[in-house]
């Protein structure tokens, strides 16, 4: 029958929509995407050159490399995001508590 569930393309209605042979590169494309957006709001001039930090790789926040890093240029990028849009927002430091920076970092979006 056409109509069967079960057959290529098609999904019952319990079954979870299953990911396709590219999904496991969907980070990549989305790290390269939000890289081409930063340098198009000049983040190399404006953020890496302040704070003295190497540019970001097309691959920097897809791989898992340096946690602690990763997670500082995290917070740098979204601080200076925040203060872009128009909210004075404090620049986080590496020795700052992570879980009191990503609070202030979500409370100040819900402010938004």
């Amino acid at each position: 029958e056409e109509g069967a569930p079960g057959r290529r393309g098609e999904r019952g209605e319990e079954e979870p929509a299953e990911r396709g042979p590219g999904a496991a590169f969907h980070m990549f494309v989305l790290m390269e995407d939000l890289l081409d957006k930063l340098k198009l709001l000049s983040y190399e001039e404006e953020v890496l050159r302040r704070h003295n930090m190497r540019p970001l790789s097309r691959h920097y926040f897809a791989l898992p490399t340096n946690p602690g890093e990763q997670f500082f240029m995290f917070c740098t990028l979204a601080a200076w995001l925040i203060s872009k849009a128009g909210h004075p927002f404090e620049q986080p430091q590496e020795c700052d508590d992570p879980n009191a920076v990503i609070s202030s970092v979500l409370s100040e979006l819900r402010s938004f």
